[in-house]
């Protein structure tokens, strides 16, 4: 072999552990849509703290628990509530039971100039249509539906409800005027993209079943340090400091 096929040889083998090296040195992390925003700035943290990167898949907590038991190739599920990643846990598809690390809050949101949101005025004719998600699949719709019922007003105004499949797409009928008003998570208001948009109105802690949000590290051929990485890192002071600015309640671990 002369030395120029030896050289292009080596380039070759040097070249592929490189791209092999730069592709492996992330993290894939599946997201329940409330946290999306919150989201970005801990991953953006945790890059910056570890060289991690993170792709983050933003979903409903129900949606990506299926796509998990289908075999999606993720490494943590951020989920919206406890349901879904216990139910990773019992069907053996997690290294551990899932952890608390925040706990969610619901507002009831509107951008149209002339409303202030709030309860009562949920069942007047002014109000056509209200956006929340699905309770099937997404914890704060079920959290918005519990809200309907303490109030005893989910019958008067069922004809008026549009189901978004997440938080997300349940944002897009509020941003859009497709809907009045709707319900969504504090995180959302709060963030950069969406704050001082419209008005919204906190619900009472009360009236809903506590939105206890969970995570768990997922089982894979190869189980992933960098995954033991961000779990670590969710639960740690600069993450519960974005936590907080995005309006959950955060717990010690």
């Amino acid at each position: 072999m002369n030395h120029k096929l030896i050289i292009a040889c080596l380039f070759l083998t040097l070249f592929s552990f490189g791209c092999k090296k730069n592709n492996t040195n992330k993290i894939a992390i599946a997201t329940a849509a409330n946290m999306q925003f919150a989201m970005k700035e801990l991953s953006q943290a945790f890059t910056k703290q570890s060289g991690i990167k993170c792709d983050i898949i933003v979903s409903s907590s129900g949606k990506l628990t299926a796509q998990i038991k289908e075999g999606a190739p993720y490494d943590l599920f951020v989920s919206a509530d406890m349901k879904y990643p216990e139910d990773l846990y019992q069907s053996g598809f997690t290294t551990q039971k899932p952890e608390i690390y925040a706990y969610g809050k619901l507002v009831l949101w509107s951008i149209e100039e002339d409303l202030k949101p709030n309860i009562d005025q949920l069942s007047d004719e002014q109000i056509k249509y209200i956006a929340i998600a699905n309770p099937k699949t997404a914890p704060y719709g079920q959290a918005a539906v519990d809200v309907l019922n303490y109030y005893n007003i989910f019958e008067k105004v069922e004809n008026k409800l549009v189901y978004g499949e997440s938080i997300s797409q349940t944002n897009q009928f509020i941003i859009s005027g497709s809907a009045n008003v709707g319900f969504t998570a504090k995180s959302v208001v709060l963030s950069p993209k969406v704050e001082g948009k419209g008005q919204w109105t906190a619900i009472d802690e009360n009236s809903y079943t506590p939105i206890a949000q969970g995570v768990v590290i997922l089982k894979k051929d190869n189980p992933s340090e960098k995954a033991e990485k961000f779990y670590s890192f969710l639960f740690s002071e600069r993450s519960k400091e974005i936590l907080e600015n995005f309006g959950y309640l955060v717990t010690e671990k």
